[in-house]
């Protein structure tokens, strides 16, 4: 980890943040501390703060987060590039792990105590959360609180775009861009379930040991080859599905990569992100290189083309919760397990985003309220 430590004195001052307001008649609401998006920019535009909530209101139950996931969507939300966050200032997080603390009124399956994995649009990266009862699912016995941070957006993600989309069957190929990122690393995991399927998978040289080791037959260093041409020595047919996060001229790749009835799914533009900031020629050419078809040569084709995206289906409960099931069922099983790249304390987000974006990560990066025990001895010594 290169970046610089974020400053201590960040951490001793919070700045006030916006915050629900105290509950009426009850007194003077307990502090905690949350990361806050205080406007569209670089990494120093998250930052810690302080915020003052009351209880859990009906149908609710308040968490005691633990640990919280960064995804590639909040990196692009900082840039004011994902339209599912509110305005600054706002606490981004769409996933976290904790303790359920209380219970509203009318709360029937949760206990004090449970321990829990939360998915929401964004408002997770806090100390403390409410949070209907419906957006919390319990954490299988041995889980840990970053592993369960760690599995939710991209295990869902990874799963319902291999199964669902993909309808992934034995003796299958498979291209997975980003390979070692957190959605690469659950396709992977997802891939490894079903009997004789081929994976191709696209991450800079350094990381090709550890896709090897994960289950990848072919890395493909995207940095100095053409990942189209490699694949095609290979399998010159192509494969069966391609699992695309990048948009832009890559989409069109990938869609001319399909072996007939095969299934091309995009789920992410990330060729938008090329630095700290919103660059617009990056989107101009992004935009101008998106892939479009037609249905007629859509028909003459014989491919499937499909948009996934996590971030619309905060009202399924039921499908998303269908898969959440299934997927805590194989990690019951030992046939998948988060991989944790590296676990950081809120007053470093800055250097937590940087991880990410510099594309420096070997599976998830996670947020932790407060610095990992480990790092705390280290610092006392």
């Amino acid at each position: 980890m290169s970046a610089e430590p974020a400053p201590a004195a960040a951490a001793a001052a919070p700045e006030q943040a916006p915050g629900p307001a105290p509950p009426a008649g009850g007194g003077e609401a307990a502090e905690h501390r949350a990361l806050v998006l205080t406007g569209f920019g670089g990494y120093e535009k998250v930052k810690v703060q302080a915020r003052r909530g009351g209880g859990p209101r009906p149908g609710e139950v308040s968490v005691r987060v633990r640990a919280c996931g960064l995804n590639f969507a909040d990196l692009m939300a900082r840039q004011g590039l994902y339209d599912r966050l509110p305005p600054p200032p706002v606490c981004p997080g769409m996933e976290c792990a904790g303790t359920v603390r209380a219970l509203g009124d009318g709360v029937r399956d949760r206990q004090v105590g449970d321990k829990v994995m939360v998915l929401a649009r964004s408002g997770l990266w806090q100390e403390v959360v409410n949070v209907p009862a419906s957006q919390t699912f319990l954490m299988p016995e041995g889980m840990s609180f970053e592993e369960a941070a760690a599995l939710l957006v991209n295990y869902i993600t990874a799963y319902m775009i291999l199964f669902d989309f993909g309808n992934l069957r034995p003796n299958q190929s498979v291209l997975i861009h980003m390979a070692a990122g957190g959605v690469g690393t659950a396709a992977i995991q997802l891939c490894k379930t079903v009997e004789n399927i081929t994976i191709f998978g696209t991450a800079s040289a350094s990381k090709h040991d550890s896709l090897k080791e994960s289950g990848v037959a072919y890395p493909i260093d995207y940095r100095t080859m053409d990942y189209a041409e490699e694949v095609r020595k290979i399998s010159p047919k192509g494969v069966d599905i391609v699992l695309d996060p990048l948009g832009g001229s890559d989409t069109s790749k990938a869609f001319n990569l399909l072996k007939p009835m095969g299934k091309l799914i995009t789920y992410g533009v990330a060729n938008l992100l090329t630095g700290q900031k919103k660059n617009l020629m990056a989107m101009a050419k992004t935009w101008w290189n998106q892939f479009s078809i037609n249905a007629l040569q859509l028909l003459h084709h014989n491919k499937a083309v499909c948009g996934y995206h996590l971030g619309y289906m905060d009202e399924e409960f039921e499908l998303v919760g269908g898969v959440v099931a299934k997927l805590v069922n194989l990690y019951s099983q030992g046939k998948i397990k988060p991989k944790i790249d590296s676990v950081w304390p809120f007053d470093q987000v800055a250097d937590a985003m940087r991880q990410m974006q510099e594309k420096k990560n070997v599976g998830k990066v996670i947020l932790v309220p407060e610095a990992p025990k480990e790092e705390s001895k280290k610092e006392e010594n």
